[in-house]
């Protein structure tokens, strides 16, 4: 039983190799808990490897993902978003989902996929501190929180932060009643 209400909602989570366990995995877990439907999608649909070499299996290949069958993306760090931001159907599948004022969800590094999909400019953000300078670059306000909402864009800076993360991006999904 579903402890939410995310039921009939559809989440893609974002896997590519070197992702960070925890990033990719307790969002993936928290929102099936909580009713959601959730589809790793990656590079290729295939198995990417952790950093901590743990296997997740792409249940779809970026160039297959269409924006509109999602009501949002999580998008973890480690060094995975540096791979995630050389696949031109990932970057795009982030715009889109953004332009469409779905939720956009970025944890540490992921910071690098917004910037690749030029979704910071004039946003409020926060992510691991080495890529601060990157997210101003792509011009974000960074703030060093936890969590940070940014209408449609949630940030969070790293592992710790997951049950911050989890919560805004649950409440967020949450139907209005």
């Amino acid at each position: 039983m579903a402890l939410q209400g995310l039921q009939g909602r559809r989440v893609a989570i974002l896997a590519a190799e070197l992702y960070e366990d925890l990033e990719l995995w307790y969002p993936l877990l928290r929102l099936r808990e909580a009713g959601a439907e959730v589809v790793v999608v990656g590079p290729e649909a295939e198995t990417y490897e952790s950093k901590h070499g743990y296997p997740v299996k792409a249940d779809l290949a970026a160039d297959r993902a269409n924006a509109s069958e999602f009501d949002a993306v999580v998008i973890p760090g480690g060094c995975a978003p540096d791979h995630m931001r050389r696949s031109p159907a990932m970057i795009r599948l982030v715009r889109d989902i953004f332009e469409q004022g779905k939720v956009v969800a970025a944890i540490c590094h992921a910071g690098w996929m917004l910037a690749s999909a030029d979704i910071l400019r004039g946003r409020r953000a926060t992510g691991f501190y080495s890529i601060k300078d990157d997210m101003i670059h792509a011009g974000a306000e960074y703030v060093d929180q936890s969590v940070v909402r940014d209408d449609n864009l949630i940030t969070s800076r790293f592992p710790d932060d997951l049950p911050d993360f989890c919560r805004e991006i649950i409440a967020t999904l949450k139907p209005e009643w």
